[in-house]
């Protein structure tokens, strides 16, 4: 929203400074010659605001340096003074006609590079650590911080199932390092580890190609004399990330090191049902159910428990045993009998 605003507020600036360049009396270039007042008016506009197209176009920006809008105010600001001091010379050898061309250059370049700057800034901010002597501006990162991933979470393939699901919204990071270590795997010549490779190449594919998700193939240090487990952790401190993996040495590794691991076994198990058939569980029935003979109850979490045989149990405290578990998207459901049925 505040970027849209910015455009605008752009689009309307352009418009009056054109106007008031080419129609006011008083302009530096009052003789852009009468006649050529109009079309020098559309002309200049329509440059100044062919940035925002480009910068529409363009919605993704790269970059290592963040500000704020202070910063791309003055920077664009020195670079379009920079700017006309070096074209100076080429205008004046042109006489009075190379002082009106000049003007023209010395307001687009004041009106397009202040706001290239900004919008470059403000679309890049979650990119990059900018530090002033006792001041520091730490970026934001959408979603919270990035997840690095390593080679045993790319293989495994629940990262893609656990993106479906719309819980993660953070940025996924793979260390060229990781996309090697995968190329050698899928070039083994066991057909096993070869098969495993690529699927491994095949998920990060996936990823790449899935809209909810960013992923960034990132260039580390050569690294040499270590480990990939000790680079993973070294990735994981220089972006602030957290470690996803299935290795549980390397997890241990990580958290003694202090790094943030989202073990994707842990992540299984901490979804698996809390009940499984032939577990007790001791429930009231609410209500009849829809099926002959059934009794409804319910867990503490909301779970609706059908009860074989328990209509005539209704409003009493009965011992059931899990016969079957239904889960899906709509949520989960217990299937029970009494526990003194035979």
């Amino acid at each position: 929203m505040a970027l849209l605003i910015v455009r605008l507020l752009y689009a309307f600036v352009c418009i009056g400074a054109t106007a008031a360049f080419c129609f006011s009396e008083s302009s530096a270039a009052p003789q852009v010659v009468s006649a050529h007042q109009v079309p020098a008016f559309f002309v200049i506009t329509t440059l100044a605001l062919s940035i925002l197209v480009v910068d529409v176009l363009l919605p993704r920006k790269r970059v290592e340096v963040i500000s704020v809008i202070y910063f791309g105010l003055l920077i664009g600001i020195l670079l379009a003074h920079l700017l006309n001091l070096a074209l100076g010379p080429m205008f004046s050898s042109l006489g009075s006609d190379g002082k009106n061309f000049q003007a023209g250059i010395t307001m687009l370049t004041l009106l397009m590079l202040p706001y290239l700057c900004i919008t470059f800034m403000m679309q890049t901010k979650d990119q990059f650590r900018f530090v002033i002597p006792y001041v520091e501006f730490q970026r934001e990162l959408k979603g919270g911080r990035p997840m690095v991933l390593d080679s045993s979470a790319l293989i495994d393939g629940r990262i893609s199932d656990i993106i479906e699901t719309h819980v993660v919204d953070a940025q996924l990071i793979v260390p060229q390092y990781i996309l090697q270590e995968i190329q050698d795997i899928a070039d083994s010549h066991d057909k096993v580890r070869r098969t495993r490779g690529r699927r491994g190449l095949d998920i990060l594919k996936k990823l790449q190609q899935d809209p909810k998700v960013e992923v960034k193939v990132v260039e580390t240090d050569s690294g040499k004399g270590k480990s990939v487990d000790q680079r993973l952790i070294e990735t994981c401190k220089s972006f602030n990330g957290r470690l996803v993996t299935n290795d549980l040495n390397l997890n241990k590794l990580a958290s003694i090191q202090g790094i943030q691991v989202i073990n994707l076994n842990d992540v299984a198990n901490a979804l698996k049902p809390r009940f499984i058939p032939g577990e007790a569980v001791r429930i009231r029935v609410i209500k009849e159910g829809e099926g002959y003979n059934q009794g409804v109850g319910y867990l503490d979490d909301g779970t609706m428990v059908v009860v074989e045989a328990g209509s005539k149990e209704v409003g009493n405290d009965v011992d059931t045993v899990v016969t079957s578990v239904l889960q899906n998207s709509a949520g989960r459901m217990l299937f029970c009998r009494l526990a003194d049925a035979k």
